[in-house]
């Protein structure tokens, strides 16, 4: 059940009642399965410099990001993904190092609202970061196939991913009953690793319309 208050901003919900529990319920099931593929849970900033992803993902994305000075004229935002920022923690901490991590985390984008796009929504994501193993990318595929499990998404690879921190064809999921907004997974090799990430707020509404 979604809840509203007055001068509500656009793009953001309050959810209660039997949809938070499915949420919830969404959420230990997509953990569950990270955490049994050797994956660790990561929470990171909601509030970052906003360089970090110009530098990252190109320019293009600066004009559907929160942007803000602070107080001595830094330029923040708001997060709006998570690869980004784990890659700037892989190269300062994990530079030869394999990780293999999950996190659950509200990003941010000024986009135009309507169904299954919110300017504060849900990402689950999984980054893998100098893997080891001959095939990281069908480890995450399969893992993707069974955190969408009942989703009725279609996989789809060789796909161009927009971000410019990629640096190979990637992969996608998507749920054609979902229209417009059907991507429901989509992720792809970088430099120092490999993820995807989940529109938990689309593939709520994949599994439960």
């Amino acid at each position: 059940m979604e809840l509203q208050i007055d001068q509500q901003a656009r793009g953001v919900r309050i959810v209660t009642g039997k949809e938070a529990q499915i949420r919830r319920w969404q959420l230990d099931r997509l953990s569950y399965i990270a955490n049994q593929h050797g994956f660790e849970e990561i929470v990171l900033p909601t509030i970052e410099p906003a360089s970090l992803y110009v530098d990252k993902a190109g320019p293009e994305i600066l004009g559907q990001m929160y942007v803000f000075p602070d107080r001595k004229g830094r330029q923040l935002c708001l997060r709006p993904e998570g690869t980004a920022t784990v890659q700037a923690i892989a190269r300062k901490h994990w530079k030869n190092e394999e990780k293999r991590l999950w996190y659950f985390e509200r990003c941010y984008r000024y986009e135009r609202p309507q169904a299954g796009r919110y300017r504060e929504f849900f990402q689950f994501g999984v980054e893998w970061i100098n893997p080891k193993h001959e095939d990281p990318r069908g480890v995450l595929i399969e893992m993707a196939r069974q955190m969408l499990n009942g989703s009725d998404a279609i996989l789809s690879e060789g796909v161009k991913r927009g971000l410019s921190y990629y640096t190979g064809d990637g992969f996608e999921f998507v749920c054609d009953k979902l229209g417009a907004q059907k991507q429901v997974c989509g992720g792809g090799p970088y430099e120092g690793g490999i993820g995807f990430a989940i529109g938990f707020d689309r593939l709520v509404m994949a599994i439960y319309g």
